[in-house]
């Protein structure tokens, strides 16, 4: 939908897809909104997990947030996973492993946390960085007189594996129901930034993109990757990787401050900034249908802030 985007309202409020469900966090609450397999809407909110002080600090707040989101989604992700499972007929007397895994909960939600930043860091960090010192080394190019070029490559390499899973992942049917509810969050932010009431006739009418996405603050974190890279000679394999861990919080920390400027003004740098990620977009949000945003506005009205104000972007 196009709209005045300069007048409109930019709120803090932002989400993440669950199994059949969404998570919304608002300046003080977060909530999971879920479809129940019976069919009703099951809404469940607490308050919202805090950053500490080093999260207000600029460039560094970046790595702490997404880390502490990250850990949040996950518990979501979980209980959203739990939640289909009520549906499902089996024996009422939990198994010993069921028991196990919910006196451990705590645990296993920080396990999935390192083995997701685990995989993503050796897919789209370290493995081009290993394919490109195995390229210098096949075609014998000096370090030094091809630094730049090298970096070139790499952050290539790193692109196209990024795109590439998402375009692999998106042609999943259970990962497409995922995208659907993503899309949902977009609009009923969309609408709620707009003014409009939150009712699935009015937040139909949205567009599924959104500039302050995750999608965006990845692919930046793909670009930014190239620029500090080239600042770094290439050294031995296992140095380059080393090098490589030691400067991802900066580079998150950097492209966190992009998306927050992109989000707090409207001109040509920032919508360049979000143009990125904005077409990325396309294959990681798919149109919800109206049951589905049913759920996601459950999960906004249940966040949006009793102060008015309280959740603008800043």
């Amino acid at each position: 939908m196009q709209g005045h985007m300069s007048d409109k309202k930019k709120t803090t409020i932002g989400g993440q897809a669950l199994i059949e469900g969404l998570l919304m966090l608002g300046p003080k609450l977060q909530a999971v909104a879920m479809r129940h397999p019976d069919g009703h809407i099951v809404v469940e909110t607490k308050p919202k997990p805090t950053f500490g002080r080093l999260a207000e600090i600029p460039f560094v707040r970046g790595s702490i947030r997404l880390v502490t989101q990250l850990k949040t989604g996950v518990a979501a992700l979980t209980r959203s996973a739990e939640l289909q499972e009520e549906g499902e007929e089996k024996d009422e007397t939990p198994s010993r492993a069921d028991r196990f895994f919910e006196r451990h909960s705590g645990l296993f939600t920080g396990l999935s946390v390192f083995l997701g930043l685990a995989f993503s860091i050796a897919l789209f960090i370290l493995l081009p960085s290993l394919l490109t010192d195995l390229a210098r080394k096949v075609f014998q190019l000096p370090t030094g007189r091809h630094h730049f070029g090298l970096a070139l490559l790499e952050g290539l390499i790193r692109i196209i594996l990024f795109v590439g899973y998402l375009f692999l992942t998106s042609r999943l049917k259970d990962i497409r129901r995922v995208w659907m509810y993503h899309g949902a969050e977009h609009k009923t932010i969309a609408c709620y930034e707009d003014g409009c009431p939150l009712v699935v006739e009015e937040v139909r009418r949205f567009s599924r993109l959104h500039p302050r996405c995750g999608t965006s603050f990845l692919f930046l974190v793909m670009l930014i990757s190239i620029l500090v890279f080239t600042l770094v000679p290439r050294q031995t394999p296992l140095l380059n990787v080393g090098i490589r861990l030691l400067l991802l919080p900066v580079i998150a920390g950097i492209a966190f401050e992009l998306i927050r400027l992109a989000g707090k003004y409207d001109n040509g740098l920032t919508r360049a900034i979000s143009k990125p990620g904005l077409l990325l977009q396309n294959l990681t949000t798919a149109e919800p249908d109206d049951q589905i945003l049913e759920v996601a506005i459950e999960a906004m009205v249940a966040v949006i802030p009793e102060e008015a104000g309280s959740d603008d972007w800043t």
